[in-house]
């Protein structure tokens, strides 16, 4: 039996893989004007329920939820990789997303992981663009 014990313990078990996170982002207190933001970002609408909307672009995905505590929103953060953070920078300026909706954009700065833009979308989430 201690042998039985012993030798069971060198089997491996397979091994799960994550396929994605897609957190749930707060919405702030316009839902329908949060969900044309994000469309003008370039993200599209996979799905949409009450209160909630599936976003994609390439292989990033999120929740949007109609949720407007702006505590929770002002200490919420988002990190996105991109391919290339100046003309990601330059996109939102052209379309004039600031003017639009209200959001900030922030200048162009060099981080130890980076170059990085950050924006503070409509509910004042902020979301940090990283190119590597």
């Amino acid at each position: 039996m201690y042998f039985i014990q012993l030798s069971l313990t060198f089997i491996q078990k397979p091994s799960m893989k994550f396929l994605s996170l897609e957190p749930f982002v707060p919405s702030g207190s316009n839902f329908e004007s949060s969900k044309q933001f994000f469309t003008e970002l370039g993200f599209h609408i996979n799905w949409e329920s009450p209160g909630y909307a599936g976003f994609q672009r390439d292989e990033c995905r999120f929740i949007l939820q109609h949720y407007d505590v702006v505590s929770f929103a002002e200490n919420f953060m988002l990190s996105v990789k991109v391919d290339n953070v100046e003309a990601f920078r330059q996109m939102v300026i052209d379309k004039q997303l600031p003017e639009k909706y209200g959001i900030r954009v922030g200048k162009l700065t060099r981080q130890p992981y980076g170059m990085e833009v950050n924006i503070i979308d409509i509910a004042g989430v902020c979301w940090h663009f990283v190119q590597q």
